[in-house]
């Protein structure tokens, strides 16, 4: 596995592994590697093509009042498991490599970033966007593998690739739960063992959501208002939002159409701040 620093020998290393058929399949993360990162990579492995792991936590993707200095990191533990995994290649750019001095050109999708996550984070899917299209450049993958966690992530992504006229794929691979329900992220070590009950309660009234749909609701407004009942019941649990949208163009919908059907929610777990989502 070859580990690189620098965008010009990225560049070299990825037209290298990229001249067999099928080209390279890339994994964009921002380091603490977790069970979440790891169902990416091994999906992306199976495939039989050269993966190329990112490691980079991105500065642009932070808002003024969230802290890049304290986001968990974890290189040489990230760099075991990517061994182990069989990976290709891992590109760990410093922010000076892929922000130098001077640096003042960003790509921003104006739409499908504007709700949900982009109401309390306004900058945050620019800092995403202008990322991932530097690394579609540089690496130039034929894949790009993401996860069903971040489905906001993944329609801004889409729509920019489509906008750009990037010739790329990006693969959804299913959210990892652990044993309560609770979707695996880097932040949840910052959930103490108190608040395990209270954060699972968010995927709790999704499930119950879900079962409503299955049973005939088509009602926006019922399954809200049932979610939003379930999650108040935990006080240390504070909604941002709680929205049935369109998965392709994050727009809230007025009726549920299943299997096209996304219900969104991002709430404040004391000080420690969870998204999940349910296919509905």
């Amino acid at each position: 596995m070859d580990t690189i620093d620098s965008v010009s020998n990225m560049r070299a290393l990825a037209t290298r592994l990229g001249s067999a058929k099928g080209g390279v399949s890339m994994v964009p993360t921002m380091g603490a590697l977790h069970a979440g990162h790891e169902a990416l990579i091994r999906e992306a492995v199976s495939a039989g093509k050269p993966v190329v792991v990112v490691l980079f936590v991105n500065p642009l993707s932070f808002g003024s009042n969230e802290s890049f200095a304290g986001y968990p990191r974890s290189l040489k533990a990230d760099l075991e498991l990517c061994g182990k995994l069989g990976v290709a290649a891992v590109f760990t750019p410093s922010p000076e490599e892929l922000y130098p001095k001077g640096f003042s050109t960003f790509v921003t999708e104006e739409s499908v970033s504007k709700p949900l996550c982009g109401v309390s984070r306004p900058t945050h899917f620019r800092g995403v966007t202008t990322l991932v299209a530097k690394l579609i450049n540089i690496i130039r993958p034929a894949r790009i593998y993401v996860g069903q966690k971040d489905p906001q992530h993944i329609a801004v992504l889409r729509k920019m690739a489509a906008d750009m006229s990037y010739d790329v794929e990006f693969v959804v691979v299913p959210t990892v739960r652990e044993a309560d329900g609770l979707v695996v992220g880097v932040r949840n070590r910052q959930i103490t063992p108190a608040l395990r009950t209270e954060a699972a309660s968010i995927n709790k009234a999704l499930r119950r959501a879900k079962e409503m749909v299955d049973s005939g609701v088509r009602s926006t407004d019922r399954l809200v208002a049932e979610v939003t009942h379930i999650v108040g019941q935990h006080n240390r649990v504070r909604i941002i939002y709680a929205q049935i949208v369109d998965p392709v163009t994050m727009e809230a919908m007025r009726e549920i159409i299943p299997g096209k059907t996304l219900f969104c929610i991002a709430a404040w777990v004391d000080e420690v701040r969870l998204t999940d989502n349910q296919p509905l």
